[in-house]
């Protein structure tokens, strides 16, 4: 990062003195290599400008000369060829001619895989996902689709790399399995989302959109299914951070970034999800060492900044309002602090950046907790997590932290008693109007409509506009149009089915899962056997079935990952915001002493 933060002091000097390296005397025109007497010159006086020692300047000076002369090369074989010159960012692990960035030539109009099959060739790496301007291209789709351009900086994201033919068939069928994967997370999500509260909330589980405090928000059906599924891939991003599994959590939680974009931007000021994400995704590109060369990262921490100010309120009196406390939320601050702070050290603002690592500094000391306390805590019977959140949430007042511990406590089972008893009406209510013969379906749409009151929705299904009044439901004409669309197409019926209900009756995604797996929808992500004969409606297809066993798989599985405790975002043991302000710290000292 030192080097970084060299070359973009240099860079500024050289737009502010108008000094074109890759143009004489700095690079001899015929050769393109440097003029060394020059380029000494420059370095020499360079380095008492900016405070760094000649020969990291005169390093530093080279990199910048060469890179422009190979962009200025790429340009022009561009317009000449078609042939566009790409900037690789390399896993950490992996260098080429012990560089980490490499340039690239290649057709934009291949497909991301055919790019792809390229670099995994070039670079000895078997499985790879290719990432531009935060985005994960798309491997069926052309490069050009995706606005990749020449000159574009694209990261390399290294799934698993295979060692010998054994190990090669692990890798394959770990990274089918990683797929089916993030099939799965997402069909376990869409059928939480889908919910409508008509099952027996003893037994089943159930998912509400809430504050700050756990109160459920309402919101319309459509951006709650979004809402749903990205808070899902976060949570699942989440739990990888935490094993350390720093690529495959980076994918999750840029899915998670695609849905929370379906929401309205008003929802998004409710809730303070998407902006932890935003920092979760900037310090999953700080571990793989991609912060400095992915271009969206200062903008992703303008939004989380924004939407802070947004959710909580300018000095965080709208948190206050409906928490009764703010201290559990600096956390999220220490990393934001923190993380700018970083960036502003590779764009060459030493000034800016030390501000904000001493902010993130008087933010560590007001978190830091007192072990003696947490012990004196624990021993009452409180949980360590729930003496972390509380010590911070009181400002480590051991009596207001019990206090406020065990009033939590009774208010989140109270808000999930009230929860089961709105539930449990609710049921009563389908029951009713299931006795007077509409479907199931049919009765919770119509309560959904008129807010739970069962007189309402008794008279709207009497309304002769209601096609369920008589108890059916239309046929889904559309869906049927989908399915016959895909089966002349050539794939089989009960495949295109079971594909359909795995993702939401999404054409595109059924198409691409039975065109990978020949035709047919991958075991794993099937029922070992058909429906019973209780669901509501049953499948014609026997082993291609997606039912109610798995269904319940599925989102016994995606539940894994969604922590109990409602504030589990908040509670960090800051022993990685400790590691990085040490780090910090050392170059901005490193920075000060060579420039006195």
């Amino acid at each position: 990062m030192a080097e970084q933060h060299i070359q973009s002091k240099l860079v500024a000097l050289l737009k502010e003195e108008k000094i074109q390296l890759w143009n004489p005397p700095f690079t001899i025109t015929d050769t393109n290599e440097a003029g060394r007497e020059h380029m000494q010159e420059l370095a020499v006086r360079y380095s008492q400008l900016v405070g760094f020692p000649q020969v990291d300047v005169e390093v530093a000076l080279e990199n910048i000369r060469s890179q422009a002369v190979k962009k200025g090369k790429g340009n022009m074989t561009y317009r000449e060829t078609n042939i566009a010159t790409l900037e690789l960012k390399l896993p950490k692990d992996i260098k080429k001619d012990n560089k980490k960035i490499h340039y690239f030539e290649t057709r934009l109009d291949i497909t991301t895989q055919d790019l792809m099959n390229k670099i995994a060739g070039e670079f000895d790496l078997k499985y790879i996902k290719l990432i531009l301007n935060g985005k994960a291209l798309s491997p069926e789709q052309r490069l050009d689709e995706q606005n990749v351009r020449n000159n574009s900086r694209i990261m390399i994201l290294k799934v698993s790399k295979p060692e010998g033919k054994k190990a090669m068939v692990e890798v394959e069928e770990k990274n089918r399995l990683q797929n089916e994967g993030l099939l799965r997370t997402q069909k376990g999500f869409q059928i939480l989302s889908e919910r409508d509260g008509s099952e027996d909330p003893a037994t089943t589980p159930f998912l509400e959109i809430a504050d700050q405090k756990g109160n459920p928000i309402q919101i319309p059906l459509a951006e709650k299914k979004a809402l749903i599924l990205a808070m899902g891939f976060h949570e699942k991003g989440r739990a990888l951070m935490k094993r350390k599994e720093y690529d495959a959590a980076l994918c999750h939680l840029l899915l998670a970034d695609d849905q929370f974009n379906k929401c309205g931007s008003a929802l998004l000021n409710t809730v303070d999800n998407y902006a932890v994400l935003q920092l979760d995704i900037v310090w999953c590109y700080r571990v793989l060492e991609a912060l400095p060369y992915l271009n969206d990262c200062k903008q992703r921490l303008q939004k989380a900044e924004d939407c802070f100010l947004k959710c909580y309120g300018e000095k965080q009196q709208r948190l206050q309002q409906i928490k009764g406390n703010t201290g559990g939320e600096e956390v999220l601050f220490l990393r934001l602090y923190l993380l700018q702070s970083l960036l502003a050290y590779l764009n060459g603002h030493d000034n800016e950046a030390a501000r904000k690592l001493e902010k993130a500094e008087d933010l560590y000391s007001h978190l830091g907790l007192d072990p003696e306390k947490m012990t004196q805590l624990m021993s009452m019977g409180f949980s360590e997590q729930d003496v972390r959140l509380g010590l911070r949430a009181c400002r480590g007042n051991v009596e207001e932290a019990a206090l406020h511990i065990s009033q939590r406590r009774n208010e989140r089972e109270e808000i999930k008693q009230r929860e089961r008893e709105k539930r449990r009406r609710r049921l009563e209510s389908i029951n009713t109007l299931v006795e007077l013969g509409y479907s199931k379906k049919a009765a919770a749409q119509a309560l959904h409509k008129t807010n739970g009151n069962l007189d309402a929705a008794y008279n709207l299904l009497l309304g002769p506009s209601e096609a369920s009044s008589s108890g059916t439901s239309q046929p889904d004409t559309d869906r049927q149009t989908k399915v016959d669309q895909m089966t002349y197409l050539g794939f089989q019926r009960e495949a295109v089915e079971a594909a359909m209900r795995l993702v939401g009756d999404d054409v595109a995604q059924a198409t691409q899962i039975l065109l990978d797996n020949q035709g047919q929808v991958p075991p794993d992500l099937l029922s070992p056997s058909p429906p019973s004969s209780s669901s509501e409606e049953p499948s014609t297809s026997d082993s291609t079935a997606s039912g109610p066993s798995l269904d319940a798989d599925l989102v016994n599985e995606v539940l894994e990952d969604i922590p109990r405790h409602e504030e589990d975002y908040l509670d960090v043991t800051l022993e990685e915001e400790s590691e990085l302000i040490a780090l910090m710290k050392s170059y901005l000292e490193r920075r000060s002493a060579s420039s006195t």
